[in-house]
């Protein structure tokens, strides 16, 4: 067993990553970028030169919750275009694009690249060659796909994040991009009563971008007809949980099969922790 986890771990990134890679253009709108994320289910959207296609940028779920009320990029609607999201919206992708890149190469090794992802704490990176040209992308799930079945005795109470932060139902949007973006969170828990209610995700918030159903709410055109939303309303309906004493091997798989980024750890009925996708890198890529 050992020899087939080392002949795994010897392969080169090229051989997992996404390679039919889109990517966009610095002057493609927001709510477009938006839209592409949301109708080809991506997290991540690159951003290349329309001449070079070498990439100048990437734009995520996470700089939209930022955008949208979260951080310092919500100055493009706030400032710029004085609380209209409509017009924000309809802003180029540059204005809100991420550019300090991590990239890799394609000969790098896939322990190599598992060990960026979990000491950069980052979803994914770009591939570029030797000239900077993009050329695919890998994400923490394509990693987890490596090392799903890679032999390990701990259970998810080990490794689990204990005690998380949650909101509530009836939370705005606002409250809950902000605490996304000042935690770093990409998902928290929605607990009602004290019972598990359903998990918000930046992919969520996104896709109620992406759908347009952000626009049913709006009346006036301002950032407050959006931004005051329930939570509750945007809550996808599929819930997977998971128990402590669960071994981390099997909730890796199931994650994979069911293509979900995060568990919450139910005991007793109750709330006691969630487990992600990185949580799993971290732990089953270690040589």
């Amino acid at each position: 067993m050992r020899k087939e986890v080392k002949h795994r771990n010897n392969k080169e990134v090229a051989d997992i990553a996404t390679h039919d890679v889109i990517s966009v253009s610095p002057t493609m709108s927001i709510i477009g970028a938006v839209e592409t994320m949301t109708r080809k289910g991506f997290r991540r959207l690159p951003v290349t030169d329309s001449g070079t296609s070498k990439i100048i940028g990437m734009v995520t779920a996470g700089d939209i919750i930022n955008f949208m009320g979260g951080g310092e990029k919500f100055n493009l609607v706030s400032g710029k275009h004085k609380g209209n999201m409509i017009a924000a919206l309809n802003d180029s992708v540059r204005e809100i694009m991420s550019t300090r890149l991590l990239t890799v190469k394609e000969n790098t090794r896939i322990t190599d690249v598992a060990k960026t992802i979990v000491d950069k704490k980052c979803g994914g990176i770009p591939i570029v060659d030797e000239e900077g040209i993009l050329t695919g992308i890998v994400t923490e799930r394509d990693i987890l796909k490596v090392f799903c079945k890679t032999p390990n005795y701990l259970c998810v109470s080990d490794i689990m994040t204990k005690n998380p932060h949650v909101t509530t139902p009836d939370s705005p949007i606002c409250s809950v991009t902000k605490e996304m973006v000042t935690k770093k969170f990409r998902r928290l828990p929605v607990v009602s009563d004290d019972v598990l209610f359903g998990i918000i995700t930046a992919m969520d918030i996104m896709n109620y971008v992406g759908d347009k159903d952000v626009f049913k709410e709006m009346i006036t055109g301002d950032v407050s007809d959006v931004m005051s939303v329930p939570v509750r309303k945007l809550i996808n309906g599929n819930l997977y949980t998971t128990t402590p004493d669960e071994s981390i091997s099997n909730v890796a798989i199931e994650m994979v099969e069911k293509g979900v980024g995060a568990l919450p750890v139910i005991e007793n009925s109750r709330l006691v922790g969630v487990i992600t996708e990185f949580d799993l890198v971290r732990e089953l890529s270690v040589e």
